[in-house]
């Protein structure tokens, strides 16, 4: 196929390097003259994805159109705060019934909407896709064998993303649980946040183990509220997601929240781990659902907090410790 990817950051590049491989024609779009103009000459993305070598066969442009025109599937690739701007000036050069696959995990800011949602929004001719779980483009793009989901309310639409992305080390499952998929990989990088804070307090494994835990069931709650799976939530895309961003030193969002246990601001956290942090970004919008749907989000409450109000990441550790007592689900409990 003819395969667009917008976006030329770590995680376009590490699949513009599968796809190519794939046997696809693939042409990576970015914004950023001078980005397209390193990929080019050095053939890597050597600020964000140093080491791995772009095939000769994966082409490069900063012009929509060029990247669009012949394009059967596009790949939505830039951060999530950017997915709106980028389809609305993609949007006239997508075909109608071209397959818009999002890799963006994030909720939007103030309108708390999805990516595949503003996908729809912004490119209504297109057919909604989204690929999640737990992928870092550092370990994708040296070929280190990774399992994730497609998924599309289009069951052909997620079959041809299977078909297209899946090869002998990156393995794609298929899902209809559209919503169930972009909530876990939106809400785990908050949880991820939460988990890189509590190691930058120097706590141990008991705690983080604790926190993941009680995070995926905050997960879990809004999930089904929402209308999604719980099998969505304990799988690819929700429980396996959590545990790689939550544990991996690939992890920018674990990495941020290291920083800002040990005491930097979100600002400063970002600055130095120098990629988007999307779980500063899906934080607000997290509690906010949480909010609506009247789901019950302690952790996610604590970190918008920290990051948003200056509250004492130690004394929020200390305040989750001391909640009233509960069940530890409300499914399970006692006849009398």
């Amino acid at each position: 196929m003819n395969v667009g990817i917008l976006g030329a950051g770590s995680w376009g590049t590490a699949l513009s390097i599968l796809l190519s491989g794939n046997g696809h024609n693939v042409t990576v779009w970015s914004i950023d003259p001078e980005e397209i103009l390193m990929l080019k000459d050095y053939r890597e993305q050597r600020f964000k994805l140093p080491g791995v070598i772009i095939p000769s066969t994966v082409q490069f442009t900063i012009d929509l159109e060029t990247a669009l025109k012949d394009a059967e599937l596009v790949v939505c690739a830039v951060p999530s705060t950017f997915v709106r701007t980028t389809m609305k000036n993609a949007s006239a050069y997508i075909k109608a019934g071209t397959i818009v696959v999002d890799v963006a995990k994030g909720i939007e800011d103030k309108t708390y909407k999805t990516m595949t949602k503003i996908i729809e929004e912004e490119c209504p001719q297109a057919r909604s896709g989204i690929l999640s779980g737990p992928s870092h483009a550092e370990e994708v793009g040296r070929g280190i064998p990774t399992t994730v989901v497609a998924g599309s309310k289009d069951r052909t639409v997620a079959e041809t993303i299977q078909d297209v992305f899946m090869n002998e080390y990156f393995r794609v499952y298929t899902s209809s649980d559209v919503i169930g998929i972009e909530l876990g990989g939106s809400l785990k990088n908050v949880i991820a946040l939460a988990a890189g804070i509590v190691d930058g307090l120097g706590y141990g494994d008991n705690t983080k183990a604790a926190l993941m835990t009680r995070g995926i069931a905050e997960i879990s709650r809004l999930v089904t509220a929402m209308g999604g799976n719980i099998e969505t939530v304990a799988g690819l895309s929700g429980i396996g997601d959590l545990i790689v961003t939550c544990t991996s030193k690939h992890s920018r969002n674990h990495n941020a929240g290291v920083l800002i246990g040990q005491g930097k601001n979100y600002h400063e956290a970002m600055d130095e781990v120098k990629m988007v942090v999307e779980g500063v970004y899906s934080a607000k919008a997290a509690a906010e659902l949480g909010s609506r749907y009247n789901v019950s989000m302690p952790i996610v409450e604590s970190v918008n907090r920290v990051l948003f109000e200056d509250a004492n990441a130690k004394e929020e550790a200390l305040g989750l410790l001391l909640r009233d007592r509960t069940l530890e689900s409300d499914s399970v409990g006692w006849e009398s």
